[in-house]
């Protein structure tokens, strides 16, 4: 059984950072491609970053580049979203995702 567990998230003033981790267990963690994603109240899920098995190559919503970056540690099943210059609309759930997996999800509040 997949499980994709986050951790991390937490009330921090604008301008600060935050490092959420997601830790995936139950299936051939190297092998998928690994993603980001975010809800905040009142709206739609959307795309936050994405990594692929490797960890060679990135791709990040327009809203987070330059401020967010995905990493991955596949001897540790795990992957990173380090968040830098956190604006109140970064303010979400956030969740980590394999192909049709999701975890549950991390809440981030950034306070103006």
């Amino acid at each position: 059984q997949v499980q994709l567990v986050e951790s991390g998230g937490g009330l921090v003033q604008a301008g600060g950072s935050l490092r959420l981790s997601c830790a995936a267990s139950g299936r051939t963690f190297s092998s998928y491609a690994m993603g980001w994603f975010r809800q905040a109240p009142g709206k739609e899920r959307e795309f936050v970053a994405t990594i692929s098995f490797s960890g060679g190559s990135t791709r990040y919503a327009d809203s987070v580049k330059g401020r967010f970056t995905v990493s991955r540690d596949n001897a540790k099943n795990a992957v990173y979203l380090q968040m830098n210059s956190l604006k109140p609309e970064d303010t979400a759930v956030y969740y980590c995702q394999s192909g049709a997996y999701w975890g549950q999800g991390t809440q981030v509040t950034v306070s103006s």
